[in-house]
């Protein structure tokens, strides 16, 4: 009887393992907008493989011109795959479809028009995805959030709003969101990002419009909530800007906390469902460049959050940038990953950065699974700027692209580009990693070479995590620009404080209007600036698309390869006639998918002719090698992140694309 009991007890530890260990996207499905909650971006679908991929074919397309007022040209969606539907979000009403899987057929649409709510908001277009529920009764929703920020949720089966789920299927978003006074056609907020559903909460983040001159520093703030996903009742919500008495307000000197906005969850969010916990990956607060209005290190901006998913208690949090002058923010949601480091498991979460780190913490501590280091760094002298005089330092995994400008990084394929390359770099500060913006003529400098740029290298589509290998997978780009601080009152009301100090702590409150940051290039009457390319080539050296594949339970990299062709203007630059040019990848925004043999990746950038066809490449690649294994022809760029699912024993890879003066469309892949 012991014996049997302990064998029992045996099975049942093994059981729960099972259930609660991360193992990507299950039963042949897509559920939540990067395969399932924890974000892997991994399905064990093979049936699709390094033997046969070469053979993939068009199997459907599902086009989107007419699910708006115009069309889109850039359709950022993923769409889910649940019980043999489709479901994605489609043109610029973002219409939400269901579709049949096997044919493109479309089986129910819904759609809103929120008059100039909508036609005002900051976050126009398609948007990024869906999320779905169940009861596991009969009972299955599909959650999205529309332009003019209102959550809806529809029965999955009809499209028909939920009646009972907040005021008549709709719960509106600039409502209950703790600042009074907030005018609901007006109010700077939306969401791109798809919403998160675990244990029966459905989570919203918040966005607005992205700019490196904000009209002024009093932006709406973009608080996290969690909603009863029955009743769309709020539960909780998580102020990223703590109000007085909470942990973090002191950190917002001279009452910043008060006016400051921004500092939300623009990207997607994670879900540990056995564990309960929902975890953010916030922005920075208003605005891009210059804080000087905002004194104080900024909690919690820049930060990894782990919160309870009912009740929205903190559990941990770390902040990646003190005071952030670079527009560095999360752009990505953390992927949760079951690792082994030194002999010991552990339930990791890795947060892709745009510096090009990943951040890694045991995702029920907070504890980092490698140190984190806090370095000094460089004080600027923008007048009334408020600097941090360190910053954290992960120790490893290594970065995944490059970080700061330094001679050595930039081009040197002849020594006339070299010796060009090293003319405009004088012309401009250059140094490492959080080397500060400064004023135009400082130093007699032009600016700041800043890389990675505010875009990343990583971005939204972030990184996909290999369960079975422990081998995450990052896209980014290097691409550098100047940033450059000038006083413009006709773009912002946030002039700079003259007199300021300068140094940590010195000025910036509200009476002071401390802002008036902008990255030079782009502002008019400046057209004397230096440019920041060689004869028309890049700065730096390639890859300028990348992927990266890193072992998890080593910190290591192991292998690096550029991803997408070398551009044109590269390859027939007539300084490089005769110069053998190494593959250099195309930057962009692109996202990549996992199977369990290969990884998946479109392309970005002006399409190709081939016989007679114009088109974009979407790629498989060895995971092992990073090798190439397949290339076919799409319509048009790819725009969002790949996805795969079965149905009726047949596997789909289905991704969006679009391009100038290409609508957007859904793209279905399969074998003949």
């Amino acid at each position: 009887m012991a014996r049997r009991f302990l064998a029992l007890a045996g099975l049942l530890v093994v059981a729960l393992v099972s259930l609660t260990a991360q193992h990507g996207t299950t039963n042949g499905e897509w559920r939540s907008y990067a395969g399932e909650p924890g974000s892997t971006k991994y399905s064990p679908l093979d049936q699709i493989n390094k033997d046969n991929v070469k053979n993939l074919r068009i199997a459907w397309r599902f086009k989107t011109d007419n699910y708006g007022v115009r069309p889109d040209y850039n359709m950022q969606v993923t769409p889910l795959m649940v019980n043999g539907v489709m479901y994605a979000q489609a043109g610029t009403r973002r219409a939400v479809v269901a579709i049949d899987p096997e044919t493109g057929e479309q089986l129910w649409m819904w759609r809103i028009d929120e008059g100039k709510r909508g036609e005002g908001a900051p976050r126009q277009g398609s948007g990024r995805g869906l999320a779905y529920w169940t009861d596991g009764k009969g009972d299955e929703r599909i959650f999205s959030v529309t332009p003019g920020y209102n959550l809806v949720a529809l029965n999955a089966k009809t499209g028909v709003p939920v009646r009972t789920f907040g005021r008549n299927g709709i719960v509106d978003l600039k409502t209950e969101l703790d600042q009074p006074g907030l005018d609901l056609t007006t109010a700077d907020i939306g969401l791109n990002a798809p919403p998160a559903v675990g244990n029966n909460v459905v989570v919203v983040g918040a966005a607005h419009t992205p700019g490196s001159a904000p009209r002024t520093k009093e932006n709406v703030k973009g608080y996290v909530r969690g909603f009863d996903v029955r009743t769309g009742k709020r539960l909780w919500i998580f102020h990223t800007i703590p109000q007085p008495g909470e942990q973090g307000n002191e950190t917002w000197e001279n009452d910043s906390w008060s006016y400051t906005g921004n500092a939300g969850n623009w990207g997607a969010i994670t879900i540990d469902e056995a564990a309960n916990r929902v975890y953010l990956a916030t922005e920075m607060a208003t605005g891009d460049y210059y804080g000087g209005h905002r004194p104080g290190a900024n909690l919690f901006t820049d930060c990894v959050v782990s919160l309870d998913l009912n009740t929205g208690k903190r559990y941990w949090y770390f902040q990646s940038i003190h005071h952030d002058i670079w527009d560095w923010d999360f752009p990505a949601p953390g992927i949760l990953m079951d690792i082994t480091v030194d002999g010991k498991p552990i339930k990791a979460i890795g947060v892709p950065s745009k510096q090009g780190w990943i951040y890694t913490f045991d995702r029920m501590t907070g504890q980092p699974v490698w140190p984190i280091v806090e370095r000094p760094v460089e004080k600027g002298n923008v007048p009334g700027e408020w600097y941090s005089p360190t910053q954290p330092f992960p120790t490893k995994p290594a970065p995944f692209d490059r970080q700061g400008v330094s001679e050595a990084d930039l081009i040197d394929w002849t020594p006339e580009l070299k010796a060009e390359a090293l003319r405009i770099a004088g012309l401009h500060k250059i140094g490492p990693i959080f080397t500060p913006p400064i004023t135009p003529g400082e130093g007699g400098k032009a600016g700041t070479l800043m890389l990675p740029n505010a875009t990343g290298g990583a971005n939204w589509e972030g990184g996909a995590f290999d369960p079975e290998t422990g081998i995450v997978y990052i896209f980014s780009t290097t691409n550098p620009t100047r940033l450059s601080l000038v006083n413009d009152p006709s773009r912002s009301n946030m002039n700079f404080i003259q007199g300021g100090g300068g140094g940590e702590g010195g000025g910036g409150g509200r009476g002071g209007r401390g802002e008036g940051a902008e990255a030079a290039a782009g502002a008019p009457g400046r057209a004397n600036l230096p440019p920041t390319t060689v004869f028309g080539l890049p700065l730096i050296k390639p890859p300028y698309g990348r992927v990266t594949a890193i072992n998890m339970n080593t910190g290591e990299h192991v292998w690096m390869q550029p991803i997408g062709d070398t551009p044109d203007n590269i390859k027939n630059h007539e300084r490089l006639k005769g110069v053998t040019i190494p593959r250099t990848g195309r930057g962009g925004r692109l996202g990549i998918m996992l199977t369990k043999t290969l990884l998946f990746a479109g392309e970005r950038g002006p399409l190709v002719t081939v016989n007679g066809q114009q088109g974009s490449w979407f790629r498989s690649y060895d995971k092992a090698t990073g090798d190439i294994v397949s290339e076919t022809l799409l319509p048009a760029n790819t725009t969002g992140v790949p996805m795969t699912y079965m149905v009726n024993k047949k596997q789909y890879i289905v991704v969006a694309v679009a391009a100038a003066g290409r609508p957007a469309e859904l793209v279905a892949l399969t074998l003949p």
